[in-house]
């Protein structure tokens, strides 16, 4: 297996194509929509939920079979079908334009593939086994949903507000590193856990000085 780039991928606003529209196709335009991406659903058929998003507007939607110009313009495309030479054909349109491609439970078709992944908030967590064992990935991923539950989404909230204060009082870079440092290690996470949150933003306010 070749290695692979890890990546964030930024793709709030840019176009997105996903061939596909059973409940795989659903999982994936869900984590595109939630991303912020423009997207685009080619399939004769939906899912009630992808229907519903259609008729929301949340998501652009072609009712019909795939054509390579349902390409143009896009920044990655995903072949979702349950039909393997549908996806290999979206494959091969895409790689040949120099897309970004995912085939479903076809990678070798395209040229990359999601991770496993836990969210919270702005920390993002992911793994992949490079397509060797994707039971360990996920298995990996639940023992991350035990370590770090919502107060890191919390935690990743209140780092952020006192980001631009930081930088602010702390001119040298070395300096400001001692002050993450300090937040990190203060008890702040014991008290979001107990649902404190005015008073963890303090105690990381101590930290700075």
């Amino acid at each position: 297996m070749p290695r692979l780039l890890p990546i964030n991928l930024q793709v709030e606003g840019r176009r997105c194509v996903v061939v596909g529209g059973g409940e795989v196709a659903e999982r994936k335009v869900g984590l595109l929509l939630e991303c912020g991406a423009e997207v685009v659903v080619v399939s004769p058929t939906l899912t009630a939920r992808l229907r519903r998003l259609a008729e929301q507007g949340e998501l652009t939607y072609h009712a019909r079979k795939f054509v390579p110009a349902d390409l143009e313009g896009a920044l990655l495309v995903i072949a979702a079908t349950d039909d393997p030479a549908v996806n290999e054909q979206v494959a091969a349109e895409a790689q040949a334009r120099g897309l970004l491609v995912n085939a479903v439970d076809q990678p070798q078709m395209g040229n990359f593939h999601f991770p496993a992944r836990l969210r919270r908030g702005e920390l993002l967590l992911t793994v992949s086994t490079g397509g060797c064992s994707p039971l360990l990935a996920r298995r990996i991923r639940e023992e991350w949903e035990q370590q770090y539950g919502p107060e890191y989404a919390a935690l990743m909230e209140l780092l952020g507000e006192l980001r631009a204060e930081v930088k602010e009082r702390i001119a040298e870079a070395a300096a400001r590193r001692e002050v993450w440092a300090r937040m990190l290690d203060s008890e702040v996470l014991a008290l979001l856990r107990a649902g404190k949150r005015d008073a963890a933003k303090e105690l990381l306010r101590s930290c700075i000085f």
